[in-house]
């Protein structure tokens, strides 16, 4: 007889445990409390424009080709996908614009020509980037943190000896204005602690491994979208026999003599083997874990960064525009200080706007543009949305006018928002926060969740709120290393 697990939750690591427990030969049935899967990976479609709702950025697409080659398929037949010449344009309000080429020695030039920065000093830290992940990787991303074999093998000993160039004593800022000479290049390298809702003043210098997933491994665009990672996953899974129950949203974890025995929803309860909990960390234990030990140290970790995301058609195409585009805020550390400090909005944000349309045309009418126009905001702590997300929506306009010389609010054809309460209400984010707990300290990366319950028998996590993280690549890491726990 199959061993029998139940998920809970399709957020995209939720799909890939289904995918490896059905491939070990478990009867796999998932719970999700909406009416479509992916969780933040899910998209949006208003009057002739398509947008990825949630995550934009596609790198270590290895991690889903892994997911097929595991089911025995190829993943060239079911998901195509490209590199980008081009990871990001930067733009500064002095006029200053800067493009980061996928070809690292272009890209150094690059930013020696804009910005003044020496080449060397840009190859240095991409080397040094590199480095980070050689030795940090293996430890952090691909093993659980809370098992001694992961401490006490050969590899790990050799990082233990490296301690002190990992960036574990030094904040990103400080390691960053120690490896560039322009404020403008250490800005553009700092922002990568917002890829987990951190603050670059205050995060390891461990973060900066992140540049090495983008200009040394490389960026990459799904032909179809972000939003195919989902559909193509979801079905790979249908095709090896996971069920999926939409509008079920589960109300408790059933736990009888220290063991996950199944679920419950409204009257009914189901019973399975192994348990799975694909949601956020801290809501899960205040929901269907309400009645268990509670993780109190856990639970009252300082969350992660929000966001507040205009979907905005676009009745333009602006040619300066890629898929990638960064206007930065004038001052950095104010910015981060508002959102941490504060728990307010800087009234000059830097703003993101990820643009499909640029690479998948009928992601927007002819001659427009899908944007996603997205800023860092703090997560939900009861603050005044309404008004901040109001006055956010006019410095956000006004920024980019002032940037890019023109009046984008005539050109805007349609409007969703996304903001920290309707995070938090549409994908059960504690506080609305993308990335669960914080890592805005040292001991950040062990202060997540294990994979694993170690109180509860046969109760898993896997998920953007636990170890190792969140983004694409690690909730796909999540769901390797625990399904490799489980017999």
């Amino acid at each position: 007889m199959k061993h029998k697990a139940i998920v809970i939750g399709s957020g995209i690591a939720g799909i890939a445990a289904s995918i490896r427990l059905a491939v070990k030969g478990f009867e796999v049935t998932v719970f999700e409390a909406n009416t479509y899967p992916g969780g933040k990976l899910a998209e949006i479609k208003l009057q002739g424009y398509r947008f990825d709702a949630g995550p934009s950025l596609f790198t270590l697409p290895e991690q889903v080709e892994e997911l097929f080659r595991l089911a025995g398929k190829n993943p060239e037949d079911y998901f195509q996908y490209q590199k980008l010449d081009v990871a990001c344009h930067y733009f500064w309000e002095d006029g200053k614009r800067v493009h980061a080429y996928g070809d690292i020695h272009a890209f150094a030039e690059e930013v020696e020509t804009k910005l003044g920065e020496p080449v060397a000093n840009v190859r240095k830290a991409l080397k040094n980037s590199a480095y980070l992940y050689e030795h940090l990787a293996p430890l952090f991303m691909h093993r659980s943190l809370h098992q001694w074999n992961t401490w006490v093998n050969p590899r790990a000993l050799r990082s233990y000896l490296r301690m002190g160039k990992l960036g574990i004593f030094d904040t990103m800022n400080g390691s960053n204005e120690e490896q560039f000479q322009q404020e403008k290049t250490v800005q553009l390298f700092n922002r990568y602690a917002t890829y987990n809702g951190s603050n670059p003043y205050e995060t390891p210098a461990t973060l900066n491994i992140i540049p090495h997933l983008e200009f040394n491994i490389g960026a990459f665009f799904p032909n179809k979208g972000m939003h195919d990672i989902t559909l193509s996953l979801y079905d790979l899974s249908k095709s090896l026999g996971v069920r999926y129950h939409f509008g079920k949203k589960v109300e408790e974890i059933l736990v009888e003599n220290n063991r996950a025995i199944g679920v419950k929803i409204g009257e009914e309860s189901y019973f399975a083997d192994t348990i799975i909990n694909n949601m956020d960390m801290v809501n899960a234990y205040k929901t269907i874990l309400s009645r268990q030990k509670q993780p109190k140290k856990l639970l009252d970790q300082p969350k992660s960064s929000s966001a507040l995301i205009f979907y905005w058609g676009i009745k333009q195409e602006f040619p300066e525009l890629d898929l990638h585009n960064i206007l930065f805020s004038e001052d950095y550390k104010a910015e981060f200080e508002h959102i941490f400090q504060r728990r307010t909005i800087y009234h000059d944000p830097t703003v993101y706007i990820n643009i499909t349309s640029v690479y998948k045309k009928d992601d927007a009418p002819a001659g427009c543009m899908n944007w996603f126009t997205m800023i860092n905001v703090p997560n939900n702590q009861g603050q005044d949305w309404d008004h901040l997300i109001s006055e956010a929506r006019k410095s956000i306009i006004a920024k980019i006018n002032r940037v890019l010389k023109t009046d984008i609010e005539p050109l805007i054809a349609v409007e969703e928002i996304l903001e920290p309460r309707s995070i938090e209400s549409k994908t059960s984010s504690a506080q609305g926060a993308l990335y669960g707990n914080s890592s805005n300290n040292r001991y950040a990366a062990f202060l997540r969740h294990a994979n694993f319950s170690s109180d509860i028998k046969n109760l898993y996590f896997c998920g953007g709120s636990v170890h190792p993280g969140g983004g694409i690549p690690l909730c796909l890491l999540s769901a390797k290393i625990m399904t490799e726990m489980i017999d």
